[in-house]
């Protein structure tokens, strides 16, 4: 299953934005709530969070609940509290998982998957059934860690949802790499709520994980209102 899983983590910090024109769309709400989100500052949230981890791939399925904790002083770490099934899904898939996002961040690498015109190009296309403006992401280089699909935005300019397939397949046991990454507002901030992915493996047919999020803590104020961590389908 490898970095397919991984590299999904494209989108785990909240996204960066720059101030640069999009490309007109014959809605003029798409547009605006394009610029909306691309004025807004960017920031690092602190937080404490949980999080169930799982995935399934050739024949093995493993989960893992964890512990989380974000901040600009100390980092992101995590603590395995429960853990079940394949130990090889457990170690190689999840765990890999959130170090390699342990990385992201030690690193200081999330601009380079940042959603900003640094990565892509932003084409709105309209207003969808749910009433969201719908907004084609088009990576502008081959990096398997950035997404070619769409992003769904309010009309106030706050990211619902980012959909779409892996660049370039992230090593050739692993092809069509495809994820949904939902977020919510919580506490006043848009933070990721959930994360699926799915691939085909070579040899080994399809693989798939699944990542939600429940937060206790954002920027040292307690997530009162449980119904906010609610994962929206």
């Amino acid at each position: 299953m490898g970095r397919a899983l991984c590299l999904a983590l494209a989108f785990a910090m909240s996204p960066l934005a720059q101030q640069v024109s999009p490309v007109p769309s014959a809605d003029p709400r798409a547009e605006i709530a394009l610029r909306s989100f691309l004025d807004r500052t960017a920031a690092a949230h602190q937080y404490s969070a949980s999080r169930r981890l799982e995935a399934s791939g050739s024949g093995r399925q493993g989960w893992l609940d964890v512990q989380t904790q974000f901040s600009v002083a100390s980092g992101f770490s995590y603590q395995v509290m429960a853990e079940g099934g394949s130990g090889y899904i457990r170690s190689r898939v999840l765990r890999s998982l959130l170090e390699e996002e342990r990385s992201i961040v030690a690193e200081n690498a999330s601009p380079k998957v940042a959603l900003s015109y640094d990565n892509y190009q932003f084409t709105p296309n309209g207003i969808d059934e749910e009433g969201l403006a719908v907004v084609t992401i088009r990576p502008l280089r081959k990096d398997r860690s950035l997404i070619a699909g769409q992003m769904f935005l309010t009309a106030e300019g706050d990211l619902v949802r980012v959909k779409g397939r892996l660049v370039k397949n992230p090593s050739f046991w692993v092809t069509r790499a495809n994820l949904i990454r939902s977020y919510q507002r919580i506490n006043g901030v848009t933070m990721p709520v959930s994360l699926e992915t799915t691939g085909q493996l070579r040899l080994f047919g399809s693989s798939a994980l699944r990542m939600t999020y429940r937060y206790a803590q954002i920027n040292e104020r307690i997530v009162e209102d449980e119904s906010s961590n609610r994962v929206i389908e």
